[in-house]
């Protein structure tokens, strides 16, 4: 759909030893960067990082972090969309196309032969004792994740306003995620425009010790655009096929299968989500977890703890999670394999179709959407509102992991989820304790922890 980027002219300041990579070399770059992106997006973009500016010397630091906060104001995750975004730096449309895809490819097969496996054999003793040792591991990591964001986003009063507010809203209100991501922007964007200092843009993610790779030293320099007139054109295009290709499947299974069916409820959540998908999976698991499981009734709250820990220990974005949603959505109407397989492969679908949309519209304007303050402020609010959010899923997997009963408090607008006391789980509070401890207290990676609480769970299930 377009040409690829055209490499720096001659005698532009460059490495004298760098040659621009052919698009199959750039293929093998990206698929080492997918095989390697464990360990959520601090984790993926350190690899991205480490692989395409230390080693390969494609770009440079400044370019990184500028095309990282691009990625910030966009819903859906981040990693995936950098990895997008410097492909189209590199190689135009195809290139973004293959480091995208393959970005998102090791998770969609790592997660579906998973899935398979849970439902087929997740009775069997050592699966059940896997997963329920993961479901400890998982609300540790979620609590490191609260702590971590939170450090960074409520800097001012006025954020952390808008994180209590946040959670009040979701956890007391029930009131719906893209409401609530709504409010913030608008608040964000309304307090930056009055000038009020608490709503000044800032938080994400920084540079940590400063630039080590100026743009100019890199193979593609420091021009401000690498695509010539028909590059932008090529995107343009090629953002409006991915917004076709999302959106005419999800009317055509609306209209011909109707309302009730669930791929069509699938179609239609899914593509909700993947335009409200601002700060992570963390914070869109709550509203997920909000309809999947009390509206439709596709899973379990443990269900959603096994399927966060399958994406945790699997290659490419957490919000993998959801493919694992959508296949136990299918599967819990039709207990049937393939349908199911559908429902997974359609989720994934509507979930990453708009990422590519997002990044070929707005890539060739990325310096505008960057240098609008308005547009930083709403981020950096809606950031604030995760936090809060972060908060009622924490709040909530601890409920659904530790009590094996739980009971609806309501007063007026007030429902309140409450555990009940006498339920409590003492093997799987046990557990939970011993994860926090190595999360928190002995920095233990995420694979010794998950690691460690999978085996602590197969040997608590032999032995009980």
């Amino acid at each position: 759909m377009t040409s690829p980027a055209t490499p720096p002219a001659k005698g532009a300041p460059q490495d004298p030893r760098a040659t621009w990579p052919t698009l199959g070399e750039a293929t093998r770059v990206w698929a080492r960067v997918a095989a390697l992106s464990f360990g959520g997006p601090a984790g993926q973009m350190a690899v991205m990082h480490r692989i395409v500016v230390e080693e390969k010397r494609w770009i440079g630091d400044a370019r990184f972090l500028h095309a990282l906060n691009f990625c910030m104001l966009l819903p859906g995750p981040e990693a995936q969309q950098l990895a997008t975004y410097i492909g189209w730096l590199m190689h135009g449309t195809r290139g973004a196309v293959i480091a995208g895809g393959l970005f998102i490819l090791p998770g969609v097969l790592a997660i579906l032969g998973l899935s398979w496996i849970y439902v087929l054999w997740g009775d069997v003793p050592l699966v059940e004792g896997v997963f329920f040792g993961l479901k400890a591991a998982v609300l540790a990591i979620v609590v490191q994740a609260l702590l971590r964001i939170s450090s960074r986003a409520l800097k001012t009063r006025a954020m952390r306003g808008i994180a209590v507010l946040s959670f009040v809203g979701i956890f007391a209100l029930q009131m719906p995620f893209p409401l609530i991501v709504a409010l913030a922007a608008l608040a964000g964007y309304l307090g930056a425009r009055a000038g009020l200092t608490g709503f000044a843009p800032g938080g994400g993610h920084g540079a940590q010790g400063g630039p080590h790779l100026p743009d100019a030293d890199s193979l593609l320099g420091d021009e401000t655009d690498t695509q010539d007139a028909a590059g932008r054109r090529g995107a343009l295009v090629a953002g409006l096929a991915a917004l076709v290709l999302w959106l005419v499947p999800v009317a055509a299974l609306v209209l011909l299968a109707g309302p009730g069916n669930v791929f069509a409820d699938i179609a239609l959540f899914f593509s909700k989500m993947a335009v409200v998908t601002f700060g992570g999976a963390y914070a869109v698991l709550a509203y997920v977890g909000q309809e999947a499981v009390g509206t439709y009734g596709w899973l379990s709250a443990g269900q959603m703890l096994d399927g966060l820990g399958m994406a945790e220990t699997t290659p490419g974005p957490l919000i993998m999670v959801l493919q694992f949603v959508g296949f136990l959505g299918a599967w819990s109407v039709s207990g049937d394999i393939w349908i199911a397989t559908l429902g997974a492969l359609l989720t994934t679908w509507v979930t990453f179709a708009p990422c590519f949309a997002w990044i070929f519209l707005g890539a060739p304007w990325m310096e505008r959407l960057r240098a609008n303050r308005g547009l930083s402020a709403a981020l950096t609010a809606v950031t604030a509102a995760v936090v809060g959010v972060i908060l009622n899923l924490a709040l909530w997997f601890a409920i659904h992991v530790i009590f094996t009963q739980v009971t609806t408090w309501t007063a007026g607008p007030v429902a309140l989820e409450l555990p009940r006391p006498a339920s409590v789980d003492w093997a799987a509070l046990a557990l939970t304790l011993l994860a926090l401890v190595a999360v928190l207290r002995l920095k233990l990676g995420m694979a010794a922890v998950l690691g460690g609480a999978a085996l602590a769970g197969v040997v608590l299930t032999l032995l009980v």
